[in-house]
């Protein structure tokens, strides 16, 4: 499931033409929710699910509790340092730094789930920190008065992209890194899609995970009820997220309330045809196809973060190659130029460029592989 992730989030990220791309590959322009806004979701859930895994077995074979404080902290400061690496390359251009990001909020939500699960494994402790998460960003966006802008609802449209808590809170950043670093600027100049205050129901969506990664641990649930246990929640949280979707809207960019338990039901439900496919039924084991499918998953899941990394490397270096092809200004778009071979852009030939990326970033993705390395953190 995290492979498959990965390989939706490069299909997402690549377009060959960004004003081509089909409805259920783009996100929602504020308001609502398209599958290609499940992507960075299901990937922070995955990671939860992992953190019982990881830690049970530490605790088991010894560990002390400061050398797991230790171990989260350098992954969580690895991730960043990956991040601002990133975010520098290719022009290396200091002054025009974002320090938020997708890597950012991954750190940031890996060492709040995983210190909540040292302090305490109990799933009655972990629901309630979800939901007093939900329930204070719900209060805090709808009822706190935004200094200088007034109040939601009355004095401004509630969650107005620029006129919001968050947006302010970014902003109030920013500025801070402008005066004392000389860095630090926001994706959308007034706001930040993976700003601070929208990190807080990212790091619900991780917790999540971690109580899925707990059911597998549990040896009081047998397989066999295991997909149908993660159907049933998955079910509950997506009824329950839209209901609460009526007066606090599904939004990505804010990851409100109802936006959470959406994307948290539909990774539950999708984790629960994994587990059922793969882990019950086997099926992988009676169909090449399935074989197949599952083993090319696999390989990008086994090193998701090389992939992402990569990914992320080879956009940036395309963009900025010049193109042989005249016409286009960038690698990338001769490349693209290339595949229409004289067609109109449309959403087919975006889709079969970003396709074509894929088989680029699954070269790397498949040597590793073979060759039994899996780079982790």
């Amino acid at each position: 499931m995290r492979g498959a992730t990965i390989v939706f989030m490069v299909i997402v990220n690549n377009p060959g033409d960004w004003n081509r791309v089909w409805s259920p590959l783009d996100h929602a322009a504020w308001n609502g929710c398209t599958p290609a806004d499940l992507v960075f979701p299901f990937f922070l859930f995955l990671m939860g699910c992992v953190i019982p895994f990881a830690f049970d077995r530490r605790l088991r074979e010894g560990a002390q509790r400061s050398q797991l404080v230790g171990h989260i902290a350098w992954r969580g400061l690895a991730l960043v340092g990956l991040k601002l690496l990133l975010s520098l390359y290719p022009f290396f251009h200091v002054t025009h730094l974002r320090f938020f990001g997708v890597l950012t909020r991954t750190a940031l939500c890996y060492v709040a789930a995983a210190s909540l699960y040292l302090c305490s494994r109990k799933t009655g402790f972990l629901v309630s920190v979800i939901g007093l998460i939900l329930l204070a960003y719900w209060a805090i966006l709808y009822a706190l008065p935004v200094p200088g802008l007034g109040w939601p609802g009355k004095d401004f449209a509630f969650l107005d992209p620029d006129r919001n808590m968050a947006a302010w809170l970014d902003r109030q950043f920013s500025a801070w890194c402008q005066t004392w670093l000389h860095t630090g600027i926001l994706y959308e100049k007034t706001w930040d899609p993976e700003g601070l205050l929208s990190t807080l129901p990212a790091i619900a969506t991780t917790l999540s995970g971690v109580l899925a990664g707990q059911v597998f641990r549990r040896r009081d649930i047998s397989p066999a009820r295991r997909p149908m246990l993660f159907m049933a929640a998955g079910g509950a949280c997506i009824l329950l997220g839209l209901l609460w979707g009526q007066v606090f809207p599904l939004n990505k960019s804010l990851w409100t309330s109802s936006f959470t338990l959406v994307s948290s039901g539909a990774a539950l439900c999708s984790l629960a045809v994994c587990d059922g496919i793969f882990d019950v039924l086997r099926l992988q084991n009676k169909n090449t196809i399935i074989q197949a499918i599952a083993t090319f998953c696999q390989m990008f899941g086994m090193n998701a973060v090389f992939a992402f990394l990569f990914s992320g490397f080879l956009a940036k270096t395309l963009l900025v190659l010049p193109s042989p092809v005249a016409g286009s200004t960038s690698l990338e778009g001769g490349i693209y130029q290339v595949l229409r071979a004289g067609y109109p852009s449309s959403n087919l030939t975006s889709f079969l460029f970003s396709c074509c990326f894929l088989i680029l970033v699954f070269l790397p993705v498949y040597g590793l592989y073979r060759k039994k390395i899996f780079i982790r953190l």
